[in-house]
């Protein structure tokens, strides 16, 4: 869950890190033939203090030796191979490994996938960046209750495509003109599509699912 912040701005329209301008299922250029042959080779390693840099400290609910780097293959916007890593926890490598698997062989398309700590471990920023993300050692907004991503046990993708909604505004802000799930497109969570299934499968929950506010981008492995 998250806090919606002001209403947007005029400098929220000109984000450069947003792939889209507009819902439009036609965005995107599809991988090319040749690229189908690449397989889906993913690793993980362990991970120090240092690595995690702001994303982590002492307090948080898991130690960083309990968790891992793993690095996984996507298809990005623009059609092409690309190597991302997720910070997760030990016991949610399994789990996230086969969803991206099932989303690099279905060629779903992910804008980019950084650790948190790329952008200072906020948020937002992270948010603005339509990046793909998992662990940060923080709370829910405005409450002092452990985000599910303090345990390494949730993962946000395409934030801007699949924004935080209550009350019909949307977070991050260029993720309002998505806050209509009817239309469909690249990079969109929805009830029946690969990127629900992906987790689903694993027996994560969804965000787009609860009841109120709706975290389109939020996958966790207890569904909270």
């Amino acid at each position: 869950m998250r806090r919606i912040g002001v209403v947007a701005t005029a400098l929220a329209s000109i984000m450069v890190f947003t792939a889209f301008t507009h819902p439009d299922p036609t965005t995107g250029t599809p991988p090319g033939p040749n690229q189908g042959v690449l397989e889906f080779r993913a690793s993980s390693s362990p991970v120090t203090a240092a690595d995690l840099g702001a994303s982590w400290r002492p307090g948080c609910p898991v130690h960083f030796s309990k968790l891992r780097d793993l690095a996984v293959p996507y298809w990005s916007y623009a059609g092409t191979r690309r190597m991302g890593h997720l910070i997760v926890h030990q016991d949610a490598v399994v789990d996230v490994r086969e969803a991206f698997r099932r989303l690099y062989d279905r060629r779903f398309q992910v804008r980019q996938i950084i650790p948190v700590d790329h952008f200072g471990a906020d948020d937002d920023r992270s948010m603005r960046a339509n990046n793909t993300s998992a662990f940060n050692c923080r709370s829910v907004a405005g409450t002092m209750t452990w985000s599910q991503h303090a345990y390494g046990r949730a993962v946000d993708v395409n934030p801007v495509q699949n924004p935080y909604v209550r009350d019909g505004v949307a977070d991050p802000p260029a993720g309002q003109p998505w806050v209509d799930r009817s239309h469909g497109g690249p990079g969109m969570a929805r009830p029946h599509n690969i990127l629900r299934q992906a987790f689903q499968a694993q027996g994560w929950g969804w965000g787009g699912t609860w009841s109120g506010a709706k975290d389109y981008q939020h996958f966790s492995a207890n569904g909270r």
